[in-house]
C-alpha cells in the first residue's frame, strides 16, 4: 500500500498555499487544526480508497476530490461491484468470492486469485494448477477478508480515464508477464504503453463507452480509471475488471499519461481534479460541526 496522504490544495486564484497531511491516527483533529479548505486525496488501498476517509470528510463538511463514500466503498469491494456491473449489462470475468477455509468453485485453470478488497494488484496470483489454488486463496485472504477467484481472461490490458463525467482517453499496457502485477507496475520497468490502444477506432469507442457506463453504475464522481481485458477475438469479449476511484498520480501512473495525450500536463490535471472536489450531501449550516 502506498503511503496514505491528504493534500490541502487551495484554488490557484486564492493562493492560500498547500499543506501535506498524513492520514494517520486522530486525522479529524489534524484536519481541524490545519484549517483545511478542501482535501486533495492522494490515497491508495484500504482505508484510503474504500470510503472511510471520505466518510470522515463528509462528517467534517470538508469537500474532497474523487468519488463519494458509497461509490468508493462499492468500487473497492470487487464482488459487490461485479454484481452492479452485471445489472448494467457490462461483461465481467466469471468468478466469486471465497472466505478463508471455504471451498472454491471449479473455474478451470488458469485462474486469477486476488483480495476481494484491495488494489494495485497486491496479493494477486495467477494459478496454473489445482495445487496452487488453496495457497493463493489463503494469501489473498491474508490481505483482509475474502478472496476473489476469477476465470483467467487473456487479451490486451486497456484502461480508460474519466474526468468530470467524460471520457478523457484510453491506453493499452503491454508487458512480458502473464499479468500486470504489482512488480510489473511499479518495480520492473518492463511495461510499455500504447496511446491510443492497439484496437480499431470503433472498438476503442465501445470500450470507452463501457467505461463511462461502469463509472456511472457505481455512482462515481470527479475522476476515475476503468480497467479492461480486450481479447483478440472481437469486441464481444471485452471484459471489465474494475473501477479505480482514486487512480495513481505518480511518475509511472496511467491517468497522467492519458491526460498528457489529451493536452493536460500534470499541474493542469491536478487543477481540473481539484475543481471537481465536492461533498456527497453538503450539510445545512445548522448541522455543521464546528472546527
Amino acid at each position: 500500500m502506498m503511503s496514505r496522504t491528504i493534500r490541502r490544495v487551495a484554488p490557484v486564484a486564492a493562493a492560500v498555499g498547500i499543506a501535506l497531511i498524513v492520514a494517520g491516527p486522530r486525522l479529524d483533529e489534524t484536519l481541524r487544526k490545519a484549517r483545511v479548505d478542501v482535501a486533495f486525496l492522494a490515497l491508495h488501498g484500504r482505508r484510503g480508497e474504500d470510503g472511510k476517509v471520505q466518510g470522515l470528510l463528509e462528517v467534517l463538511g470538508l469537500p474532497y476530490t474523487g468519488s463519494g463514500v458509497t461509490a468508493s466503498a462499492i468500487a473497492m469491494n470487487k464482488p459487490i461491484a461485479k454484481r452492479l456491473f452485471r445489472e448494467a449489462n457490462l461483461a465481467t470475468a466469471i468468478g466469486c468470492a471465497v472466505r478463508p477455509g471455504q471451498s472454491s468453485p471449479d473455474l478451470g485453470f488458469p485462474c486469477i486469485v486476488k483480495p476481494a478488497l484491495g488494489g494495485s494488484s497486491v496479493g494477486l496470483t495467477l494459478v496454473q494448477h489445482e495445487a496452487q489454488l488453496l495457497p493463493a486463496i489463503e494469501r489473498a485472504c491474508g490481505f483482509g477478508g475474502e478472496a476473489l477467484v476469477e476465470r483467467y481472461v487473456e487479451g490486451r490490458e486497456v484502461t480508460v480515464a474519466i474526468l468530470g463525467d467524460e471520457v478523457l482517453g484510453s491506453l493499452e499496457v503491454s508487458h512480458p508477464g502473464a499479468t500486470f502485477d504489482y512488480a510489473t507496475k511499479y518495480q520492473s520497468g518492463t511495461a510499455r504503453y500504447h496511446l491510443p490502444p492497439r484496437l480499431s477506432p470503433t472498438r476503442v469507442q465501445n470500450v470507452e463507452a463501457m467505461a463511462l457506463r461502469a463509472y456511472r453504475a457505481l455512482g462515481c464522481r470527479g475522476y476515475a480509471r476503468v480497467d479492461f481485458i480486450c481479447s483478440e477475438s472481437g469486441s464481444a469479449n471485452d471484459v471489465l475488471l474494475e473501477v479505480n476511484t482514486l487512480p495513481g498520480l505518480t511518475a509511472t501512473s496511467l491517468l497522467p499519461k492519458i491526460a498528457a495525450r489529451a493536452g493536460l500536463d500534470f499541474p493542469a490535471l491536478c487543477e481540473r481534479i481539484l475543481a471537481l472536489a465536492a461533498l456527497d450531501e453538503p450539510a445545512p449550516v445548522s448541522e455543521s460541526i464546528a472546527a
